[in-house]
């Protein structure tokens, strides 16, 4: 599923001359902001359900250079839920299909009344139900890695 398109910012470039590592998270949080606005997490839908999502952990994985100008689209898989977490595949590719980027994260449903982690609302639950969604043996081949320097 697109979720987001944009191009590359000149203000997003930095001395070597491709999209700065801290841009790429932007543009991955942008795309969290778009699927919280399509699960019903918009501003309105935020005040009246006293419920958003806070992003617990990510893991990026830069594939890419991305350059000033660039066309970017960022595409998500749901890869499992339960009552109040979502574990969320993002890829971002350029205007060729190229894959660019990566970021897996781990999102909480969050009462905002109490601060504190809660089932999503009914409705929520639904809009998320009906998210592009793998089965574990069908991830990404990059989702569930984990960072190390590899020994033999």
């Amino acid at each position: 599923m697109a979720l987001l398109t944009t191009r590359v910012a000149p203000e997003w470039v930095d001395y070597n001359g491709h999209m700065n590592d801290a841009e790429y998270a932007r543009v991955f949080s942008l795309a969290v902001d778009t699927l919280m606005e399509r699960i019903g997490l918009d501003a309105e839908g935020r005040e009246r359900l006293a419920y958003t999502l806070f992003t617990l952990e990510t893991h990026l994985c830069y594939r890419r250079e991305a350059h000033q100008g660039q066309a970017l689209t960022v595409k998500a898989l749901l890869l499992d839920r339960d009552a109040k977490r979502l574990h969320l595949f993002f890829t971002m590719h350029d205007d060729a299909g190229e894959t660019l980027a990566t970021s897996e994260q781990m999102l909480m449903g969050i009462d905002t009344g109490s601060h504190r982690p809660a089932p999503f609302p009914p409705e929520v639950a639904e809009a998320i139900d009906a998210l592009p969604r793998t089965e574990a043996a069908a991830w990404p081949e990059a989702a569930g890695r984990r960072i190390g320097i590899p020994r033999r």
